[in-house]
């Protein structure tokens, strides 16, 4: 049968006016009882003035000549339609993973990640790798890994360091090796001091509707409730998190003292046959890679639990790179976010709260000790510490051992 072209206009606009109402199902049953009416060619006429496929049709016919009895409600049989690129490739993803993989760039479980290459040449690497896709299926993988394009920053905290890179690698193989000796790995730092008492903090939580909680107007300290220094200490390995919250200075003997709390309550537990600790740090702050007193209190610390201490601190300017921020306190800081916070008790359990999807674990204890600015450590301290310096950058790189009970 011969179909004019007012005849195939005609299909086109019926199928165009009742598309909206139309499942996959329908629409293949639509297609189908079309071609049926039109008799030899139909198919191919009905395809070609719908867009619905040949091989739709030939499915539809059958489901129009199954007996009702037979007939199903489902739209699509089960398991069928095309599998997923990611399904029939199962390296694809871990393929593009490493290929954006940040080691130079910042922390890869950060939650907000990026990519220096465009989709296009991702897309093109994997090609080459021997997968099949797109450009834009790259960018739907990435997007489905959490990664965003971003413009630039001022977010650096100082100059650019030439071996800036080399030192995120070498900080990754020392990881890896610790990681695979099943030797504990923390990061640590303090988190922003906050004052203590109903202030304003950022961020929204649920509340009746016209009745948000009242809090002061101006963010004058309050001195018998201070500020609170929250200093952390999280396990790489394990995905746990220790935080010491501090009433008094933040200086070096206040974070040792964490990193000593934390392996007393939690380290020393997870890690019974451990022999060597790794710390990754600031290159600032109470454990700056240039304060004597951060040493000193480390060789104690190394002297009173028996572990060989080895630390390397993140280049100048590169703190917001610290696996602790991204995988630690930003959720501590989402987790309290709209909540004053009025007292130490309230602080100490936000923190303990904090949990997220990936497992990660908080506990949070105050510490009420006073820690004195100002403590000077002597040329004669600094010669009796036990400290082997690497020999790529030892000023960032090294390691502390125990000393012995003669010393």
């Amino acid at each position: 049968m011969l179909l004019c072209m007012d005849d195939a206009d005609m299909i086109r606009s019926r199928f165009l006016k009742l598309q909206p109402f139309l499942d996959e199902r329908l629409r293949r049953i639509f297609a189908a009882a079309e071609a049926e009416a039109i008799g030899r060619g139909g198919a191919e006429i009905v395809s070609r003035a719908t867009g619905v496929s040949r091989r739709a049709i030939a499915v539809g016919k059958k489901e129009i000549d199954a007996p009702p009895a037979t007939a199903s409600n489902r739209v699509r049989k089960e398991g069928g339609g095309r599998k997923r690129t990611v399904e029939k490739d199962p390296s694809l993803m871990e393929n593009l993973e490493r290929l954006v993989e940040p080691l130079t760039r910042g922390d890869p479980e950060s939650p907000l990640r990026w990519t220096c290459k465009s989709v296009r040449k991702l897309a093109d690497e994997l090609k080459a790798a021997g997968h099949e896709v797109s450009h834009n299926l790259v960018a739907q993988l990435l997007h489905t890994m959490g990664y965003c394009l971003q413009a630039n920053r001022k977010t650096l905290e100082g100059s650019s360091h030439p071996d800036r890179n080399a030192q995120f690698e070498h900080i990754n193989k020392m990881v890896e090796v610790h990681q695979a000796e099943e030797q504990p790995v923390i990061s640590v730092d303090t988190k922003k001091k906050e004052l203590v008492g109903n202030f304003r903090n950022n961020g929204k939580e649920l509340r009746p509707k016209g009745d948000p909680e009242k809090v002061r107007v101006h963010d004058f300290i309050i001195p018998e409730l201070g500020r609170a220094s929250p200093y952390g200490v999280y396990d790489v390995t394990e995905n746990a998190g220790w935080v010491s919250l501090g009433i008094d200075n933040d200086t070096s003997a206040f974070a040792v003292e964490s990193i000593r709390r934390w392996w007393r309550l939690m380290g020393r537990e997870r890690y019974p046959q451990a022999e060597r600790l790794m710390i990754t740090a600031d290159g600032g702050g109470s454990n700056g890679y240039r304060v004597r007193l951060w040493k000193t209190e480390l060789q104690a610390f190394s002297n009173e639990t028996g572990l060989v201490v080895t630390v390397s601190h993140f280049p100048p300017g590169t703190s917001k790179w610290n696996k602790i921020e991204h995988r630690l306190f930003s959720f501590i800081s989402q987790n309290w976010r709209g909540k004053p916070l009025v007292s130490h008790e309230v602080i100490v359990n936000l923190i303990a709260a904090t949990t997220t999807k990936e497992g990660l674990r908080v506990a949070c204890r105050l510490d009420t000790n006073s820690y004195p600015k100002g403590v000077k450590v002597t040329d004669e301290q600094m010669e009796k510490i036990h400290i082997e310096r690497d020999a790529f950058h030892g000023e960032w790189n090294y390691t502390i051992s125990p000393q012995s009970t003669c010393e």
